[in-house]
């Protein structure tokens, strides 16, 4: 059954397009562990298929269950390997040993823009209520914006009351993993942090598809991050600061360059400079 979208949907975050949601946070977490694996043993001479199917020919992650194999390569796929461009770079970054704070970052980044779920719920619920000084989650509002946003047709079909009452669960343990929030039981907004690595890494994949340093800026993607325009601006001046990149503002003219020409040169720049 093809999926319903509606074109007047946008991410709360700002992002157009029509945002039609998933329960594939149901089949996985953020798999952080498991993630590395799969990025170490990448072989960037052969195409995704093939890595694939040998990664699960060799069962690299240990599991018991041939299906929960099958599983979690599916989520890796959805996250990280629709692009061949990120995979190779994400590979670089993990082979190079990229601080783990870094590059959890940037795997909460990439699975974000991949699961609008994931992107909407930071954006549209925990970001609003971080800017009004409420830190702690709660899972009621979660799951009643939810429902509000499967009422809108955000979804394929209607879910039932169990599903809606498991994602929310799922996703804040994912949220938790990547480092968005924290707390063991009763989970709270963590600290915005966004190591000087990965705020560069997504500069130049954001600068990718939008060339102008003045709108990189105010990029709905910082939502994600709980980031203003002034830190964006702040972060830019500490990334040139270190030679990740060139940043030059002069009142509305704005220059943004970087030494690298394409995301799998920029990864092996920023493994270069980490140490």
């Amino acid at each position: 059954m093809a999926k319903k979208t509606s074109k007047n949907t946008q991410r709360p975050g700002g992002t157009p397009g029509a945002a039609v949601y998933s329960t594939r946070i149901l089949k996985a977490t953020a798999l952080l562990g498991d993630t590395r694996i799969l990025l170490e043993h990448w072989d960037a001479s052969v195409p995704i298929k093939e890595n694939l199917e040998r990664f699960q020919s060799e069962n690299i992650f240990g599991k018991a269950s041939r299906s929960r194999v099958q599983d979690i390569l599916k989520i890796f796929r959805q996250r990280y390997l629709t692009d061949t461009q990120v995979a190779v770079a994400l590979s670089v970054l993990a082979k190079g040993r990229l601080a783990g704070a870094s590059l959890d970052r940037i795997l909460y980044y990439h699975s974000a823009l991949c699961d609008h779920l994931i992107y909407d719920v930071v954006a549209g619920v925990l970001l609003p209520q971080r800017n009004s000084g409420i830190m702690e989650v709660s899972l009621p509002r979660i799951q009643q914006k939810l429902r509000d946003w499967i009422a809108d047709g955000r979804t394929a079909s209607a879910w039932s009351d169990c599903t809606i009452e498991r994602v929310p669960q799922n996703l804040v343990a994912t949220l938790r993993d990547f480092g968005v929030l924290e707390g063991a039981v009763n989970k709270r907004i963590a600290a915005a942090y966004l190591p000087i690595e990965a705020f560069a890494y997504i500069c130049f994949y954001i600068k990718q598809n939008q060339p102008s340093g003045k709108e990189l800026i105010r990029h709905p993607d910082w939502q994600l991050f709980f980031m203003q325009p002034e830190g964006v601006e702040r972060s830019l001046a500490e990334a040139h600061q270190q030679h990740l990149l060139e940043w030059h503002a002069a009142g509305s003219v704005t220059r943004l360059t970087f030494p690298a020409a394409n995301l799998e040169e920029y990864a092996r720049v920023l493994v270069e400079r980490a140490y």
